[in-house]
């Protein structure tokens, strides 16, 4: 089904991962695509009949230049998926001022400047569609609950999920129609969760198969989540079958927050 003929998204670190996978999806609804990553996306952007940016998500000017390559490209701009992000595990003590202000930087100073940029763009088509425009931030379950060697992260992710709120009602009060969303992955199967297997396997001299495991065993389903399964997610909000949806948060975690 092509729900999204017609439309134009924007995904900011969607050259791998769930990026990646989220481009793919919106893609394969009909959306035309713009692929923005500050690592090469164009091999992403031509399998899907999409279009790549150069983007550091922490330049105003660059998202500046990245909402005005969507206009130029395919007409406009309907849907931002704010991807890009950082991660690492770092125990509190031993986590610099200069590491934590980074990770801020990426994590939270990149989707304020992209809900901010992004809005007015979409604003001037959301009026074509049933559903309206959509923002969707990926936060995480790290936005949810708190876990160690996580600090720097937890902050990052809770800033995007109360900012997700903040723009959803002013944007409804504002009469924009544009809907915003957050999505809340669990531990997800990509090159960054790789990061975070091989840091485990270092600190505890577990194999990587076990560092694996372990994270895999926190999901009462039993497995790692998988990149489509965000963009399923992410596929969902975008759509028109969203339309009533706005300031929601959506835990895709295999149920690791349940209990």
């Amino acid at each position: 089904m092509k729900d999204l003929e017609g439309r134009v998204a924007l995904v900011t670190g969607g050259a791998r991962g769930i990026g990646a996978a989220t481009a793919r999806a919106l893609a394969g609804a009909g959306a035309k695509v713009v692929v923005s990553d500050i690592g090469d996306g164009t091999e992403t952007a031509s399998a899907i009949g999409g279009a790549y940016v150069k983007h550091d998500v922490t330049s105003e000017d660059e998202w500046i230049a990245a909402v005005t390559f969507a206009k130029k490209a395919f007409g406009g701009l309907d849907i931002l998926v704010n991807n890009a992000g950082i991660f690492w595990l770092r125990p509190i003590v031993k986590t610099s001022l200069e590491d934590f202000r980074r990770m801020q930087q990426v994590n939270v100073e990149g989707v304020f400047l992209g809900i901010k940029h992004s809005i007015p763009a979409i604003a001037e088509r959301a009026q074509k569609w049933d559903g309206g425009g959509s923002i969707i931030n990926i936060s995480s379950v790290a936005g949810l609950v708190g876990s160690p060697l996580t600090f720097a992260y937890n902050a990052s992710k809770g800033a995007v999920r109360l900012m997700t709120k903040a723009a959803a009602m002013e944007c409804a009060q504002g009469g924009m129609k544009i809907r915003v969303n957050s999505v809340h992955p669990g531990v997800i199967d990509t090159p960054m969760m790789e990061q975070a297997v091989f840091s485990t396997s270092e600190r505890t001299g577990e194999g990587i198969d076990t560092a694996r495991e372990r994270f895999a065993k926190r999901h009462p389903l039993g497995r790692l989540g998988r990149d489509t399964d965000i963009a399923s997610a992410v596929l969902f909000l975008a759509s028109d079958a969203a339309g009533f949806m706005t300031g929601s948060e959506v835990v895709v975690d295999g149920g690791m927050t349940a209990s």
